[in-house]
């Protein structure tokens, strides 16, 4: 099994910087993923990526890959299942079609995936009115009343581009709006948007396919049901590291902790971007940390001598 400098677990902007600045170091780097964008491809619109004032998370991580490939990176397709540090202090990830990678110091960008809501109904409409990605859905919805269960950037975002299509969108937050001022402003200038402050989901109903979601205010602990055609759930992710040495560090949220460079408290396991406790989850940040992690474990292997 052939030995690389750099193994980079995850393709969005983190990994595939990580991946560009480390073969730019001339170090041999594979990237091991299950697509190449990551959570950029549920982005329909992105307009604060320097450089481009408006590119859709599609176009953008093409022209990422495209960048990337211009130099020697060998992408495997496939999942990890498991991370190990050998006794020599490199890295083995144990992949789920059953191969195997190495690398001398590893990068973990693999980003987060959609948090469920875990109500009544949820699971059973998932694909008939239920949707993790209103990127991905919200053609599907034109002319349909739609509700939008999440407060950040991802949920005002969706509820922007729903509007477009939807004659009633409903916006449930339990407890504040954290996106970007930028988007909420825009929100609030639509008509068609009606925003439920201090409410949580409590069961999805439906025939067939969803009907109406039901709701209570947090305060009072009164229901009522929404008239919906389909749910979006936007409420954030959960961190793609199940397959991590037990000894490194992760918060309360289950997101690696790192410092400025990207460092772990593990010797040659690096991470960066939404995986990390990095507190703001942006494409440009992201590819940041990816970069910084890459000169990092250069530096690493420099020092190490591995």
């Amino acid at each position: 099994m052939d030995m690389v400098d750099v193994l980079v677990i995850g393709a969005g902007p983190a990994g595939l910087n990580a991946a560009l600045y480390a073969a730019r170091k001339e170090l041999t780097v594979k990237v091991v993923t299950t697509d190449i964008g990551g959570q950029m491809l549920l982005t329909n619109e992105i307009e604060n990526y320097l450089g481009f004032p408006s590119i859709s998370g599609f176009e953008l991580a093409d022209k990422m890959e495209a960048h990337v490939k211009q130099y020697p990176v060998e992408f495997v397709y496939a999942g990890v299942k498991s991370l190990v540090k050998e006794g020599d202090g490199t890295f083995t990830a144990h992949l789920d079609d059953g191969g195997e990678l190495r690398g001398k110091a590893c990068i973990v960008t693999a980003g987060k995936h959609s948090r469920t809501l875990d109500i009544p109904g949820e699971k059973e409409y998932t694909g008939r009115g239920v949707s993790y990605c209103a990127t991905c859905d919200a053609p599907f919805y034109r002319k349909k009343t739609v509700a939008i269960v999440g407060g950040g950037d991802s949920a005002v975002q969706a509820a922007i581009e729903l509007a477009k299509l939807c004659p009633k969108v409903y916006l449930l937050v339990r407890s504040r709006i954290r996106a970007q001022e930028i988007l909420v402003k825009r929100m609030k200038e639509l008509e068609n948007v009606k925003v439920y402050i201090g409410y949580t989901p409590e069961e999805v109903k439906g025939d067939k396919k969803v009907q109406g979601l039901v709701i209570k205010n947090k305060a009072d602990g009164k229901t009522e049901e929404l008239s919906v055609d389909g749910v979006f759930v936007e409420a954030g992710g959960i961190p793609n590291n199940s397959y991590l040495p037990s000894d490194v560090k992760v918060n309360s949220l289950g997101e690696i902790m790192t410092n400025k460079e990207g460092e772990t408290n593990v010797d040659g396991l690096f991470a960066a971007g939404d995986v990390t406790d990095c507190r703001n989850k942006q494409v440009i940040i992201a590819a940041g940390e990816g970069a910084a992690a890459a000169l990092a474990a250069h530096e690493y292997l420099l020092r190490s001598g591995l």
